[in-house]
């Protein structure tokens, strides 16, 4: 019985190692990709909200007269 409690204990501990090097691993690729992460998120979210993803990279004049002339619709005039 000391025998299997020790191995539930031993299992116990790899496990939570794995998850500890599994979060370590997932902090430094963040470290590393987060303003590229940050970036991606936020033109992601101007597009879910209707507007134009490129105002996040600093494109906006551009897009407009794009989207003007082709008439593309966005969430702001869904209504219309």
């Amino acid at each position: 019985m000391k025998t299997q409690m020790r191995q539930l204990g031993q299992g116990m501990t790899e496990y939570i190692i794995i998850v500890a090097l599994i979060a370590i691993a997932a902090i430094a690729v963040y470290g590393f990709f987060g303003d590229t992460i940050r970036g991606q998120m936020g033109a992601m979210t101007a597009e879910l909200a209707g507007e134009d993803s490129s105002a996040a990279k600093g494109n906006v004049a551009a897009k407009a007269d794009i989207d003007k002339s082709s008439g593309n619709k966005t969430l702001k005039d869904f209504n219309e």
